[in-house]
C-alpha cells in the first residue's frame, strides 16, 4: 500500500519463491509491502516491512561527461566546454573535476581545487609551446564517475584566424515605409573580430527606431518602422589584427509620392478648355512616378470629376468647361506603392482665349525725392497677348483724377521714374497693362507717399555751451545743426555725466520735450562737476552727440544786477492822458534780481500792472491821468548788489483851474477882472484863457473873450444896474481845463464916494442942558443920495467927539448936555 493509503492491494496471488518483483510503482512515492505463506489449509498471518520505501532508481556514480570541447587557445591559457553525462547516477551532479596530463608524462593532474560546477573553464598560466590534453569526470553523492575521452593534445600558442563573413541579405533590399527590415549575418575570426554598421559613410547608432545586437558569431542590425530617410547604402565591417571584410547593401525604403510641386500654372485659358502644367514632386517615394492623376471642379460645386489618369507628362489639357463658370484643378502624382495627396489649383474662369491683360498687383514707390518716384509692379496675366505697353497714373491722395504720368510707352520695363511731382504733395500711383485686345483693369494703388527728399539723420548741433549755473542747475545753449537730413528736427536730446563716471544719462526722455536750443539741466549736486552733450532728433533719428568744451562746476554764480534801459526809461517820459504809460527795462544778473517798483519813493498805484520774467520788467498803466504823472524809480538787487534808475513821467493834460479871480474898478458898463494862472498846467504851456459872463437872471454863458493870453480883462460893455456873474478858464494844447467863477455877482454901476460936508452949519437956540442946530445940504453928494447926517459933540479941552445921533433932515436939537 502506498503510505499515506490505507488499503492493500494485491500484487500476486501464486508466488512459490522467496522473492517477487512488484511492478506498476510510482518513482518517488513511498510504500509498505507485506507477505503471507498460504497452504492447502489456508493463508498464514502477514509479515510487514518495518518502514516505509521509496521508489527510485538504484544510485550509482554518473557516467562520463559528454563533448568535451577547446573553445579558445592562447600562448598561456586554454579554455574548454563541455556537457553533462547522459545518466547522473541517480544523483544530482555535485562537482566537476577537470584533469591535464602533460604530453610526455603518465600521470593525470587536477586542474584546480574548487569545487567545479560550471561546464566552461579557462585554465591560466601555461607555459607557451607545452602540449596538453584534458579529460573531465563528474562527481554525485556516490563518487566521482569515469572520465570523458580525452581531447586531443593542444599546445598553448595564439590561435589567428582572418575574419570571415558570411551575410543573409542581398545587394539590394526594397522596404515598404513603416515596415520593419533587419540586415543579419554571421562572422568569425581570430582573436574575435570588432563590427561596424555604416550607413552612407556615417557610423549607424542605436535609437528608438534602430537596433544593433551582435553575438560572437551572429550580426544584426534592425530598424523598425521604417521611414524614406532610412534608405542609403548600408556597410558592415567585420575587421581583427589580421585583416577585415565588409558586406553591403542598398536600402531603398519606398513610399507613394509627395504631392506635384504647385501651382498649378494655367498655360492657356479658353471659353472651353484651358491647359495647366505642374511640376514633379520633390520626393518621387523611392520609386519612379509613373502616372499623373487629373481632376476638374466647377469652383461653385462640391464634385470632382476626372479629366485623365494616364499621363507622365507634368502638363495637361482640360476640356469640356463652360464659359464663364470657374473651375480648380487637382492633380496626383503615383508610382507602384501608392498615390500621393492632391495638388490644388487656384480658381480660374474658363473665358476667351485672348483679353486685356489682368490688372498687375499694388505697386511698390521707391527711391522717392522731393520731385520725382520710382513705381516699380510686377508683370500681370497678358491676357493670351503679349503686353504692348504699360500705363502709369498718379493723383494727389485727396484729388479725384488720376493723371497719365507720361504719353511715351513704357516697356518692357516694369518700373518707371515718374518726374515732375510737387514738393510736399502726397500722391497715389497706379498702373494698367495693354495688349493688341486693350487696356486692362488698373492696379490698386499704391501706398500714398510725399514728395520729399529721402531724410537722412541730422548733422550735430553747433556750438553747445553752457550759458548759466546755480547750485543745481545748468542752463545750456547751442545753434541747430548744418543739416536736419531733409527732415523737420523734432527737438534735442540732453545728456549729462558726472565727471569720473562712464554712464551718460539723460536730462529729458523724448526730444518733443525740447524744441529750443537752449535747455535748463536741473536735479544736479552742488559741487560737483558734470560733462553735458546734446543730440538733434528728426524722423530718422539721433545725431552724433555735441559736447560742451569744458567740464561745469555746479555751483551759485553771482553778477551784480545790470540794468538795461529801454527807451521809454531813458529820458523823461511824456504821455497824453488816456493813453498807456509803458515803463520798462533789461534785467540781468546771478541771482536773477528782486525788482522793486516805486512812485516818489511810494508803492505804484495800484491800477499799474507791473511784469516781472527771467530777462527784464515792465511797468504799464492804462488809461493815464494826470495824478499818474511823477518820478518812477527801478530797483534791482541781488546778494552781489543792488541798482536803482529813475524816470520822469509827465502826463500831458489839460490845465487845471485859474486861481484867485478878482473883479474891480466896476463901473455902469464896464468891469476890471484879473486872476492867476493855475497850479496845474497840465504840462503844457497855457496858450490862452476863455472869459465867459452871465446876467444871473438868464441860464447862458456869454463868451467876452477865447484869446487872452494876459491874465486879466477889461469887461465891457455891461447894462447899467444889472447882476452879472464872471467866470475863466485857461486852455493847452490838450484842452480846456476847468472854469473858475466869481463867487457873487457884481452890479454895473458907477463906483460911490462919500459926500462933501455939510455947509453953514450954526446954532439957533440954546439952553443949559441943549443945543439947537440947522445946517445947509453940501455941495456933492459922492454919487447917490444922502441918507442922513450923523451929529457929534466935544466937550471944551477934551480929545474925544461923541456921537449924538444920526438925522435925515438938515437941523438937530442936541440934548443931554
Amino acid at each position: 500500500r502506498e503510505s499515506d493509503h490505507r488499503a492493500w492491494t494485491p500484487v500476486t496471488y501464486t508466488v512459490t519463491r522467496q522473492n517477487a518483483t512488484v511492478q506498476g510503482l510510482t518513482e518517488g512515492k513511498a510504500y509498505f509491502f507485506r507477505i503471507a505463506a498460504e497452504n492447502i489449509i489456508g493463508m498464514g498471518p502477514f509479515t510487514e516491512t518495518p518502514k516505509e520505501l521509496v521508489i527510485r532508481d538504484p544510485i550509482t556514480v554518473p557516467d562520463r561527461p559528454e563533448d568535451l570541447e577547446v573553445k579558445a587557445v592562447t600562448k598561456n591559457s586554454v579554455t574548454l566546454t563541455w556537457n553533462p553525462p547522459k545518466y547522473n547516477g541517480g544523483s544530482d551532479i555535485t562537482m566537476y573535476v577537470l584533469e591535464s596530463r602533460l604530453i610526455g608524462k603518465e600521470k593525470f593532474h587536477r586542474v584546480t581545487k574548487e569545487k567545479m560546477l560550471d561546464r566552461k573553464y579557462t585554465i591560466e598560466g601555461l607555459k607557451e609551446g607545452d602540449t596538453y590534453e584534458y579529460r573531465v569526470s563528474a562527481c554525485n553523492i556516490v563518487g566521482q564517475g569515469k572520465p570523458s575521452f580525452c581531447t586531443k593534445p593542444i599546445t598553448c600558442k595564439d590561435e589567428i584566424a582572418p575574419p570571415t563573413l558570411d551575410l543573409d541579405f542581398r545587394d539590394k533590399l526594397i522596404v515598404r515605409v513603416g515596415e520593419a527590415f533587419s540586415l543579419t549575418g554571421r562572422y568569425s575570426g581570430k582573436p574575435a573580430p570588432k563590427v561596424t554598421w555604416l550607413k552612407d559613410d556615417i557610423v549607424v547608432t542605436e535609437n528608438d527606431r534602430t537596433k544593433i545586437k551582435t553575438t560572437p558569431t551572429t550580426l544584426c542590425l534592425g530598424i523598425l518602422k521604417s521611414v524614406r530617410e532610412d534608405s542609403g547604402k548600408y556597410c558592415v565591417t567585420v575587421e581583427n589584427s589580421t585583416g577585415s571584410r565588409k558586406g553591403f547593401c542598398q536600402v531603398n525604403v519606398v513610399d507613394r509620392p509627395s504631392p506635384p510641386v504647385g501651382p498649378v500654372i494655367f498655360d492657356e485659358v479658353h471659353k472651353d478648355h484651358m491647359v495647366v502644367s505642374w511640376k514633379p514632386p520633390l520626393d518621387d517615394g523611392g520609386s519612379e512616378i509613373t502616372n499623373y492623376i487629373v481632376e476638374k471642379k466647377d469652383a461653385h460645386r462640391d464634385l470632382w470629376m476626372p479629366v485623365t489618369s494616364a499621363t507622365v507628362k507634368t502638363t495637361c489639357k482640360i476640356p469640356k468647361l463652360l464659359e464663364g463658370r470657374e473651375y480648380q484643378v487637382r492633380i496626383y502624382a503615383e508610382n507602384l506603392y501608392g498615390i500621393s495627396d492632391p495638388l490644388v489649383s487656384d480658381e480660374m474662369k474658363a473665358k476667351d482665349r485672348f483679353s486685356v491683360p489682368d490688372a498687375p498687383e499694388q505697386p511698390i514707390i521707391k527711391d522717392v525725392t522731393k520731385d520725382s518716384a520710382v513705381v516699380v509692379w510686377n508683370k500681370p496675366y497678358d491676357g493670351g497677348k503679349p503686353i504692348t505697353t504699360y500705363i502709369v497714373e498718379k493723383k494727389e491722395t485727396m484729388a479725384t483724377r488720376w493723371v497719365r504720368v507720361t504719353k511715351d510707352p513704357i516697356f518692357p520695363s516694369t518700373q518707371f521714374k515718374v518726374p515732375d511731382l510737387l514738393e510736399g504733395c502726397e500722391y497715389e500711383f497706379r498702373v494698367s497693362a495693354e495688349n493688341e485686345i486693350g487696356v486692362g483693369d488698373p492696379s490698386p494703388p499704391s501706398k500714398p507717399i510725399f514728395a520729399r527728399d529721402p531724410i537722412a539723420k541730422p548733422s550735430p548741433p553747433i556750438n553747445p555751451e553752457a550759458v548759466d549755473k546755480t547750485k543745481n542747475s545748468v542752463d545750456l545753449s547751442w545753434q541747430p545743426p548744418r543739416h536736419d537730413g531733409n527732415s523737420k528736427i523734432i527737438g534735442y536730446l540732453v545728456e549729462y555725466q558726472k565727471v569720473g563716471d562712464e554712464d551718460w544719462k539723460k536730462a529729458n526722455l523724448t526730444a518733443d520735450s525740447c524744441p529750443e536750443t537752449k535747455y535748463k539741466v536741473t536735479g544736479l549736486t552742488e559741487g560737483l562737476t558734470y560733462k553735458f552733450r546734446v543730440k538733434a532728433v528728426n524722423a530718422a533719428g539721433e545725431s552724433e552727440p555735441a559736447y560742451v568744451p569744458d567740464p561745469v562746476e555746479v555751483k551759485d554764480r553771482l553778477e551784480p544786477p545790470e540794468l538795461i534801459l529801454d527807451a521809454n526809461m531813458a529820458r523823461e517820459q511824456h504821455v497824453k492822458a488816456g493813453d498807456t504809460l509803458r515803463l520798462s527795462a533789461v534785467i540781468k544778473g546771478v541771482p536773477f534780481p528782486k525788482v522793486t517798483w516805486k512812485k516818489e519813493d511810494h508803492e505804484v498805484s495800484p491800477k499799474a500792472d507791473i511784469e516781472v520774467t527771467g530777462v527784464g520788467s515792465k511797468l504799464e498803466i492804462r488809461n493815464t491821468v494826470h495824478e499818474d504823472g511823477g518820478i518812477y524809480s527801478l530797483t534791482v538787487e541781488n546778494p552781489a548788489g543792488s541798482k536803482t534808475v529813475s524816470v520822469k513821467v509827465v502826463v500831458l493834460d489839460k490845465p487845471g483851474p485859474p486861481r484867485d479871480l478878482q473883479v474891480s474898478e466896476v463901473r455902469s458898463d464896464s468891469c476890471y477882472l484879473t486872476w492867476k494862472e493855475p497850479e496845474d498846467d497840465g504840462g503844457s504851456v497855457i496858450t490862452n484863457y476863455v472869459v465867459e459872463r452871465k446876467d444871473v437872471a438868464s441860464a447862458q454863458w456869454v463868451p467876452i473873450s477865447s484869446s487872452s493870453k494876459k491874465r486879466s480883462h477889461m469887461a465891457k460893455y455891461l447894462m447899467e444896474g444889472t447882476q452879472y456873474l464872471f467866470r475863466v478858464a485857461a486852455e493847452n494844447q490838450f484842452g480846456r481845463g476847468p472854469y473858475v467863477e466869481t463867487l457873487k455877482p457884481i452890479k454895473a454901476i458907477d463906483p460911490l464916494h462919500p459926500p462933501g460936508p455939510p455947509k453953514n452949519l450954526h446954532h439957533v437956540d440954546v439952553d443949559k442942558t441943549e443945543v439947537s442946530l440947522v445946517w445947509n445940504r453940501p455941495d456933492r453928494d459922492g454919487g447917490a443920495e444922502i441918507t442922513g447926517y450923523l451929529v457929534e459933540y466935544q466937550e471944551d479941552g477934551a480929545e474925544e467927539w461923541t456921537k449924538f445921533q444920526t438925522v435925515p433932515m438938515l437941523d438937530c436939537v442936541v440934548t443931554g448936555l
